[in-house]
C-alpha cells in the first residue's frame, strides 16, 4: 500500500512516498519558492536525484506536478495508486488529540484553528482540499503537532492568566513539534534496555525550530513551546521566552502601531540570528566564532547552551530526575560540539560524554559513557514516517 507523507509550508511543499506497511521509502522530493516563476523542483528516486526549475505558481500546480512527475518515471501508474495522503498540520488546538481522517467537518475546523497557527494551518487546509480533489478516492489523514501535548498535565499547560481566559478562548501551552518527540520517545522505546515506560525522558528537539519535551512514564509531561511555537529556548530566528512587557516597550521605542510587526520581529529576526548577526544557520555560527574574532557569535552560542540546560534542569526538577537524553533534528543530530557543550554543561546530573561516539553527524548513536548515570542518545528524526504510519492505521482499516 502506497502512502505519501505531505509537510506544506507557505512557499515549500515537502513530500515522501512510502510503501506500508513495511516502511520502505520509495521516492521523495520537494518544491522550493512556490509561488515563483522559477520554483525548484526536487525529485530522489531510486539513488538518483533531480533538480530543476519551473514555473509553479499555485498550490494546485504544485501538487499536480508532483503527482505527474510520479506517473513519468514510472513511480505510480495512476494518481489513485497512492491509497492515503498523511498531512502535517501544526496546530490541532483542544479539538484534536489524535491524528484524525479528514472529513469535510474536520477540514473546516483545522482552517478555523488558524487563529493559532496562522502562518500554517490555511495553507495546510487548503492543500488537503487540493488532494482530495486531484484523488478523490484517496484518503486524507491530518497529523497534527500539538496532539502528543495534548495531554499534559493542566499545572504544565495553563497560564497564570484569569481562568476565564482559558475557559473561553482556549489560551493555554500547545507545544509543537509533537510528531518529532512522539517519533523519538518510540524509537528511545526500542533503543534503551527495558524501554522508557518507567524512565524519565528529556527530548532535545534542536533544529531551525527548537523545543524541548519532557516524558514522564512514556508519555509528555512538559514542553518547552507554548499557546505558538515562538515560545521555549532561543531559536535559529525566534527569541524564544522573554518578558511580554518589553513588546509595548519595544514599539514605543521603535515607533511600531501593529503589535504583528512586533511577533514579526520576535519570529523572524532574533534568536542566534539577532544575537550573532550572522546567520540563522548555526554551522555559520559556528564558524564565525571559531575564528575568534566574533564575540557576539560566541555570545549566541552561550546564550542558545544556556537556554537549553536551564530547560533540561528544570524538567529533571520536575519530574524527580532524569534517566535519558534524545538530542534530535538538523543541530541536534549534526552539531557533535552543541551536544558535548549541553552534555557537559548538566555533568553534575552524572552524564559522561563519549568523545569518540559522539563525533558523529546524522546517525543513531549512544553518546555516553558505559558508567554514565544519565544515557543520551542521538536520534535521527522521522516525522515523515511517523505521519506515514498514522495514516497507513487508518488506511487498512478502510480498505
Amino acid at each position: 500500500m502506497k502512502i505519501m507523507s505531505i509537510n506544506a509550508g507557505s512557499s515549500t511543499l515537502k513530500w515522501k512516498l512510502f510503501e506500508m506497511p513495511d516502511k520502505t521509502e520509495i521516492a521523495s522530493g520537494m518544491i522550493d519558492r512556490l509561488g515563483s516563476p522559477k520554483a525548484v523542483f526536487k525529485l530522489k528516486y531510486n539513488g538518483k536525484k533531480t533538480e530543476r526549475e519551473e514555473a509553479i505558481e499555485s498550490n494546485e500546480v504544485a501538487v499536480l506536478s508532483i503527482l505527474s512527475e510520479l506517473k513519468d518515471e514510472h513511480i505510480i501508474d495512476h494518481f489513485e495508486d497512492i491509497t492515503a495522503f498523511g498531512h502535517r498540520v501544526v496546530a490541532g488546538g483542544e479539538h484534536f488529540k489524535k491524528s484524525e481522517i479528514v472529513t469535510d467537518e474536520n477540514l473546516q475546523l483545522i482552517e478555523q484553528l488558524a487563529e493559532y497557527a496562522p502562518l500554517h494551518n490555511k495553507v495546510e487546509a487548503y492543500y488537503i482540499s487540493v488532494f482530495k480533489k486531484l484523488v478523490p478516492r484517496a484518503i486524507q489523514v491530518a497529523v497534527f503537532d500539538t496532539a502528543f501535548f495534548s495531554q499534559i498535565p493542566e499545572v504544565n499547560y495553563l497560564y497564570s492568566v484569569p481562568m476565564e481566559y482559558y475557559d473561553k478562548y482556549k489560551a493555554r501551552r500547545y507545544g509543537a513539534h509533537g510528531t518529532s518527540h512522539r517519533y523519538i520517545a518510540q524509537r528511545l522505546n526500542e533503543l534503551v534496555d527495558g524501554g522508557i515506560e518507567d524512565k524519565n525522558v528529556i527530548v532535545l528537539h534542536l533544529g531551525s525550530g527548537a523545543s524541548i519535551s519532557a516524558i514522564k512514564h512514556g508519555k509528555a509531561f512538559d514542553v518547552s513551546m507554548g499557546f505558538t511555537p515562538l515560545a521555549g529556548i532561543t531559536m535559529s530566528s525566534r527569541s524564544g521566552d522573554l518578558d511580554v512587557s518589553v513588546i509595548p516597550y519595544l514599539m514605543k521605542k521603535l515607533g511600531l502601531t501593529d503589535v504583528e510587526d512586533m511577533i514579526d520581529i520576535f519570529n523572524h529576526k532574533s534568536g542566534l540570528y539577532g544575537i550573532s548577526g550572522v546567520s540563522v544557520d548555526m554551522r555559520d555560527i559556528e564558524d564565525a566564532a571559531a575564528k575568534g574574532d566574533n564575540e557576539r557569535a560566541q555570545l549566541a552560542l552561550d546564550i542558545f547552551r544556556n537556554r537549553i540546560i536551564k530547560y533540561v534542569g528544570s524538567y529533571a526538577a520536575e519530574m524527580g530526575g532524569v534517566d535519558v537524553l534524545a538530542f534530535t533534528a538538523g543541530v541536534g543530530e549534526n552539531s557533535p560540539e552543541v551536544r558535548e557543550d549541553v552534555l557537559n554543561g548538566i555533568s553534575f546530573m552524572g552524564t559522561k560524554v563519549d568523545t569518540e561516539s559522539n563525533n558523529s553527524r546524522g546517525k543513531e548513536v549512544k553518546i555516553t559513557t558505559d558508567d554514565s548515570k544519565v544515557l543520551a542518545y542521538a536520534v535521527p528524526t522521522n516525522e515523515e514516517l511517523m505521519i506515514a504510519q498514522d495514516t497507513y492505521d487508518f488506511a487498512k482499516l478502510l480498505n
